[in-house]
């Protein structure tokens, strides 16, 4: 879908200038482009500013592949371990207390290696203290829960930053990944010689539910604290989970201690599954129960449906209802790409041409939508960029997707179809009892703004 072509801010270069320019070149050393349209990139969160300047045939990056290069290097390390957007999305003490956590939590583990020992010695492993081959089991033992660990770690470094965005979701995988946990431990009677493996990967795999199950209920026990009041909220969750272990535990024992379930593996192998599944199915309700009052992509998803469809927006217990409790947001249409980089819109096939008619249109908003596909669409945010920013530019994507004549219906057609709607849509929403500052819809934190600068031959003039 083009953009019909406007007065143009772009002049012809002249062939000398479309040769690429050197992207180790720095950008203050770095020539003007004549007849370009030049476009500046920052990613805030590295603190660093690309150019990029655009002719009819070809683009230039200036200063940016080296440090693209660098910065995608660096990126995982630095979000891995610190929150992202650091050290602005946290409280200053942060890293100073994590600093001190780190060598507190290896003196702890050292310690409960050295007390598995002797654990494994009083059961009768060995009689005499300090044996071989109690440290032997216990070097064993310790290295399965060092598998966990790494589970754990993995998730709680590469996903940190889904369980704002979608807790409920997050918690119901927890689930389903423990009970594949479950089911490795459960195997290990049909393969004793491989008891070691299969009990690693079961407590690896239960580890990994684990580093999703405790983030997403720590923002669920948030959303229930409306009084700051998360430690007792805490503290009483703490309370009914262990009167249900208690219970849990009797009638696990009582189950047995029947004749049936004792003497039969095939018999504690379907008891296990038929009261894990019903499990299951508890946790569903449990957190179908929950009215989150923020709007995340499902959410907005059906408020915006609705609103474009002309009916009355949703309440946050009746939204929370329609919302796909299971299905991943990426799955939902239109696939939209907030936040994504010029590098990634010239990769996909848009030419320097509908990449100038684009900031062109969007001259009066703080984003640009460029349209791969009617399902597949992309972001660009500007400097300045803020929730209203993306609230409008997905209501725009959701405009041009519902359109009855997606090839006929043309981008500046939805964006003016958004400009008359959007105040409305604001309106209905706090009428409904939602708040619009309350988005977790979330922007990569390393995802770059842009700034439409002016063509280079009018500066220069």
């Amino acid at each position: 879908m083009r953009v019909r072509r406007r007065s143009g801010l772009l002049a012809r270069a002249s062939d000398s200038t479309r040769k690429k320019s050197s992207s180790n070149s720095p950008i203050a050393a770095s020539p003007a482009l004549p007849g370009s349209v030049h476009i500046e990139e920052r990613i805030a969160s590295k603190n660093l500013v690309h150019s990029f300047y655009l002719d009819e045939k070809s683009w230039h990056e200036i200063g940016g592949a080296a440090t693209a290069t660098r910065d995608d290097s660096t990126r995982w390390r630095s979000n891995f371990f610190l929150p992202a957007g650091f050290p602005g999305s946290v409280s200053q003490d942060y890293l100073q207390y994590m600093v001190w956590q780190l060598p507190t939590n290896i003196t702890g583990w050292i310690c409960r290696a050295l007390i598995t020992s002797s654990l494994l010695q009083a059961v009768g492993l060995s009689t005499e203290p300090g044996s071989a081959a109690a440290a032997s089991a216990a070097i064993k033992w310790v290295t399965k829960d060092g598998l966990g660990a790494v589970g754990r770690l993995f998730i709680g470094g590469r996903f940190g930053g889904v369980f704002d965005q979608d807790p409920k979701q997050w918690r119901m995988y927890a689930e389903v990944i423990g009970s594949f946990g479950g089911l490795f431990e459960l195997a290990t009677p049909l393969a004793p010689d491989y008891f070691l493996l299969l009990a690693s990967l079961g407590h690896l795999t239960k580890a990994v539910a684990r580093g999703l199950k405790d983030p997403s209920f720590r923002v669920i026990q948030n959303h229930f604290a409306i009084s700051e009041n998360v430690g007792d909220v805490a503290a009483k969750e703490e309370v009914w989970e262990v009167a249900g272990q208690l219970i849990g535990l009797s009638l696990g024992v009582a189950l047995l201690s029947t004749p049936v379930v004792a003497t039969s593996y095939s018999q504690l192998a379907l008891s296990w599954m038929i009261i894990r599944s019903f499990h299951l199915w508890l946790r569903y309700q449990t957190l179908a129960a929950l009215e989150l009052p923020t709007m995340n992509f499902k959410r907005l998803n059906v408020l915006i449906m609705e609103h474009i469809q002309g009916r009355p927006l949703s309440g946050v217990s009746e939204c929370n209802k329609k919302e796909n409790l299971i299905l991943p947001y990426t799955m939902l249409m239109p696939q939209i790409r907030l936040g994504c980089s010029l590098r990634e819109v010239i990769t996909l096939g848009k030419t320097p041409l509908e990449i100038e008619e684009a900031f062109e249109l969007y001259n009066s908003e703080k984003y640009v939508l460029i349209v791969f596909s009617k399902s597949n669409m992309g972001i660009l945010l500007k400097d300045g960029c803020e929730n209203t920013t993306l609230l409008r530019s997905i209501y725009q994507a959701h405009v041009l997707f519902h359109s009855k004549s997606f090839d006929t219906f043309t981008l500046k057609q939805s964006l003016t179809s958004m400009q008359k709607s959007f105040a409305s849509f604001l309106d209905e929403l706090v009428a409904a009892g939602w708040n619009p500052s309350k988005l977790v819809v979330k922007v990569p934190s390393f995802s770059p703004t842009y700034t439409l600068k002016a063509n280079v031959e009018e500066r220069q003039q």
